[in-house]
């Protein structure tokens, strides 16, 4: 006869035997009626009907065999106590499982794990005897004694945590059932922790001595010896298992002994070490006790372990390893020992903090050192650059390009540089100029691109930038008029560099340079035309530079005497060019002119590329071997000093194409000069050095004037601009709205002169009733 599908699971028959126990049924399921297979099922073939399920309970509850419960616990009792002892239980496991869940089953839960816990609380209070008998020391250091006490308690925890596991094991059903129904008691290791707790650990003479003895131990690590790190992660787990017992008892003791230590440590090494061997102590302290918690600690010890290292290590020593030290590490350049810094202060509250500080001092101190001395001006640019090098790749390298850190540099780059007002602006026009004239074969274009960049940063720090833009100008017209440039690509780059950074009109007047010099090309292209067609074209090839006065620097007309072949042709050019551009005055700068003249010697025929007025000194010695000083200076018209200057080079330089006589560097009253027909040198055009072209002090005190005047200038137009804006303003509001307007460093006494010039000359009065108003006149 076929099943009947079971179609209400919880309604089944429950009859089984274990051991000769029936398990409980309060539902049983009766007969169905009729007798035969079900609707639909094979066989019998009855006919389909209705089905009726009755339920009927017990009459009265089974029960348990006489002495059951009293049996089985004695079997499960001398389990336990197998276990305890560590021989072998008598039982098949499986039996004593089934037994506990026949009990359960029977409601003699509580009773069970009452029984379960006395016998497991009498086994811990007698453990507790073999720590008391171990012999209590007087001193913590007798670590071979304390050593054998911490294996005899891990030994003690080992054995419970293997003991316990193999009682719960028998007692899983009751830990399953009757525990996790009842939330007042503790599971059956939970129970076994605190029995352990209570009885063992919670004695002050047993805890005292086991915290004292790890303590011991990781001091003596601490101080560099092998210690059994197994032994100590048992024991503190067991103490973490023990819960509230690592925190309280432990983890204090531990944290303060920890303090203590690194506040000596870190006082002591202070006195004794160097900043770096110091450094790299407390990194290896970090790592030493980083180790531990992941070694031995628990995970939740780590954060305020590794505060009180960094705090004793270096919280309470940042200033003094930044005095001590930081100076020297970045004079040395030591860039790991810096990263070192670095990454410890960063760890520190306040250590980043108090790091850029002492950054920032050391490039104002370093950097002043470098603008201040004047003995320093001839290699005050490079050093710079070298210096922005340095701090750069620290800043990369060491700091992780920290923002703070960059934007500070530059701060402290802007105090030091301008220190010293004008100069450096000077010498970096000066610098920019060295690497723009032809002849320097330091650096190919990219290199000479890249330098360039750099000299733009340093610019970029110098509130005077005016001063750079009249030196700048000065020798760019140099450069550009007697063809010195090294690369138009490289002037045409650093023009475009110098617009980026200080706009269009700072950059106008170079730009129209460049402009007149591509214009007098195409005029002496026109004029070379022009001289094909006169009756007599003459010997001299002549090439004139067209300049824009209000372009080019101001220099000083010297009046000269040219020879009469000069002055014709200057002459054949004046009518030339007016000519075509009639209304045009021009006006003749000797200073600037330079010539090609050929020379005839014993050894043979040279070439000179020599200045105007080197020119006129030697056209004079066609008419004659000797002339001295005198006769030189009143036949070429040239002013004193320059004459001597031009003398000098033409017979105290390398190529001596005159002789003087008395010998000597100077060139003095009285001096005669002899032509040098035996004259020799390995080259065929020679150029000797136009010492005119030399910045002298009065032209470097005149371009610094120069700029001076243009400033007040500057300054004039910015207080008729505001108040023709304004009409009435107060003086302070005057002052801070010129202060926001110029684009360069101004004192308060030079702005309230310029007020006071205005006001002389009725550009705008004081307010009658208030001395510190202005007002605007019309």
């Amino acid at each position: 006869m076929a099943d009947e599908p079971q179609k209400k699971p919880h309604l089944s028959a429950l009859v089984g035997h274990t051991n000769g126990l029936t398990k409980p049924a309060s539902l049983a399921a009766a007969t169905r009626a009729g007798g035969g297979g079900g609707g639909g099922g094979s066989g019998g073939g009855a006919t389909a009907s209705s089905k009726k399920l009755v339920i009927k309970n017990f009459r009265e509850r089974p029960k348990l065999p006489d002495n059951y419960t009293q049996d089985t616990w004695q079997k499960l009792n001398e389990a336990v106590g197998a276990i305890q002892s560590s021989i072998s239980i008598k039982y098949n496991l499986e039996e004593l499982y089934q037994a506990v869940e026949n009990l359960c089953s029977y409601r003699v839960s509580a009773t069970l794990y009452k029984q379960l816990r006395q016998v497991c609380e009498d086994h811990v209070k007698a453990q507790i005897l073999q720590f008391r008998e171990y012999p209590f020391l007087t001193h913590r250091n007798d670590s071979l004694d304390s050593l054998l006490f911490l294996k005899k308690i891990n030994k003690c925890w080992q054995d419970h945590c293997r003991q316990m596991i193999m009682i719960r094991s028998i007692f899983l059903f009751l830990d399953r059932t009757y525990v996790l129904q009842n939330s007042m008691l503790p599971s059956i290791w939970d129970m076994g922790l605190e029995l352990f707790r209570n009885h063992i650990i919670s004695d002050k003479q047993v805890q005292n001595k086991t915290i004292d003895g790890i303590l011991l131990l990781i001091e003596r690590e601490r101080n560099g010896e092998a210690v059994d790190r197994s032994l100590l992660r048992s024991l503190l787990s067991m103490l973490s298992d023990l819960q509230q017992v690592y925190k309280e008892s432990f983890e204090q003791r531990f944290l303060e002994e920890t303090n203590c230590l690194y506040a000596a440590e870190g006082q002591r090494l202070m006195q004794e070490r160097e900043v770096p061997e110091y450094l790299h102590h407390v990194n290896k302290r970090l790592e030493e006790e980083g180790d531990r918690v992941i070694t031995y600690l628990d995970h939740s010890t780590q954060k305020p372990l590794i505060a009180c290292v960094e705090k004793q290590l270096l919280g309470e020593h940042l200033s003094a390893i930044l005095q001590k030290g930081l100076d020297n590490l970045l004079d040395e350049n030591r860039i790991s020992d810096l990263t070192q810094t670095y990454q410890l202060f960063s760890r520190v509250k306040g250590g980043q903090q108090i790091l850029l500080q002492h950054w920032s001092e050391y490039i104002k101190n370093f950097g002043t050192t470098i603008v201040v001395n004047p003995e320093k001006d001839k290699d005050m640019v490079q050093e710079l650059l070298d210096f922005k090098d340095k701090v750069d790749h620290i800043i990369e390298v060491c700091f992780q390009k920290n923002e703070k850190f960059i934007n500070l540099m530059k701060e402290s780059f802007e105090t030091f540089i301008n220190k010293r007002p004008n100069k450096p602006a000077e010498l970096i026009a000066k610098y920019v100029d060295s690497k723009l004239r032809a002849g320097n074969k330091e650096a190919t274009d990219e290199e000479l691109e890249r330098i360039l960049d750099k000299i733009m940063i340093i610019f970029r720090f110098i509130h005077g930038k005016d001063v750079f833009e009249a030196f700048y100008k000065k020798d760019l017209a140099k450069r550009l008029l007697v063809g010195k440039s090294a690369s138009v690509d490289a002037e045409k780059s650093m023009l475009s560099k110098l617009k980026h950074e200080c706009g269009a009109a700072f950059t106008s007047k170079l730009e129209g340079m460049f402009k007149d010099m591509e214009l007098s090309k195409d005029v002496m292209v026109q004029f070379k035309q022009y001289m094909q067609n006169q009756s007599d074209p003459g010997n001299i090839d002549l090439t004139v530079n067209i300049l824009t006065m209000g372009y080019w620097p101001t220099y000083t007309p010297m009046e000269v005497h040219l020879n009469s072949e000069m002055i014709k042709l200057q002459e054949v050019f004046k009518t030339f060019y007016l000519g075509k551009h009639s209304g045009r005055k021009l006006q003749w700068q000797t200073t600037l002119g330079h010539a090609v003249l050929k020379a005839e010697f014993k050894e043979g025929k040279k070439e000179f590329q020599v200045s105007l007025f080197q020119t006129l000194v030697l056209l004079m010695f066609n008419e004659g071997d000797e002339f001295s000083f005198e006769e030189i200076k009143m036949a070429t018209g040239v002013e004193d000093s320059e004459l001597r200057r031009t003398l000098q080079s033409l017979a105290c330089g390398k190529a001596r194409v005159l002789i003087k006589n008395p010998k000597g560097k100077d060139v003095e009253d009285g001096d005669k000069f002899i032509f040098n027909g035996d004259f020799k040198h390995k080259l065929f055009r020679i150029k000797i050095n136009q010492i005119q072209m030399k910045e002298t002090v009065e032209e470097q005190v005149s371009t610094t004037e120069r700029v001076f005047q243009d400033r007040q200038y500057q300054i004039d137009a910015a207080i008729v601009r505001i108040m023709k804006m304004r009409k009435t303003l107060g003086h302070n509001l005057l002052v801070s709205e010129l202060y926001n307007q110029l684009k360069f460093p101004v004192k308060p006494g030079d702005l309230k002169k310029r007020i006071e010039s205005l006001i002389d000359r009725d550009y705008m009065e004081r307010d009658k009733d208030n001395p510190n108003q202005y007002h605007y006149v019309a």
